[in-house]
């Protein structure tokens, strides 16, 4: 695993065969998955897809009403099959959702076809971003923050597992995509044999 913490100047423009595999975000929600995803997306010149959104596409229900009328283990086991589909489709940027890299068979089949990045970050940073937006199904407890403490003490073992850890904070979403892009560049398996 590489983690990084700090930036080094970069050419904006990936190098034409960079991207042979899917790249897949996975963290905590309001890491910063699918706004750093969307960046990262661009400096590759690859599709941007978030799992969440292709759920509710599909469902026409939104994740809170996924939760609610089928609850978590029906939820996961949809986002397990969208999240296989997606990398079956090739080289894309893939934000997920936090509880997707929790699934055994979702981590064995991203380790063999995708490369992983954590998007790793601080319980205040967290709980900054996702009071922003309180309809987090996981989140409707009496105390919030104590869930998300209870979710990073569960998942951060789990999610330390991924190829790479960049730390999210409170940066612009470029200087953090800009560390995943210089984070690829250094892996062999990612570039494409000259």
């Amino acid at each position: 695993m590489i983690e990084t913490t700090g930036i080094q100047p970069v050419s904006p423009r990936p190098t034409p065969t960079l991207a042979r595999r899917p790249v897949v975000l996975v963290g905590l929600m309001g890491a910063g998955k699918t706004t750093v995803g969307r960046k990262l997306a661009q400096m590759l010149e690859l599709p941007f897809v978030d799992t969440d959104h292709e759920i509710e596409d599909a469902s026409r229900m939104t994740i809170s009403e996924l939760f609610a009328a089928y609850g978590e283990p029906e939820f996961r086991a949809l986002e397990a099959r969208v999240v296989a589909r997606l990398v079956d489709e090739g080289p894309r940027v893939i934000a997920t959702g936090g509880g997707a890299f929790m699934n055994e068979a979702t981590r064995k089949l991203l380790s063999e076809r995708a490369v992983t990045v954590w998007l790793k970050a601080e319980l205040d940073v967290l709980m900054e971003r996702v009071s922003k937006r309180p309809t987090r199904p996981l989140l409707q407890t009496a105390d919030p923050r104590a869930t998300l403490k209870a979710l990073m003490d569960q998942r951060y073992p789990i999610y330390a597992g991924a190829d790479l850890t960049v730390h999210s904070r409170n940066v612009k979403r470029e200087v953090i995509a800009r560390e995943i892009f210089q984070s690829l560049e250094r892996l062999p398996s990612f570039k494409a044999a000259s």
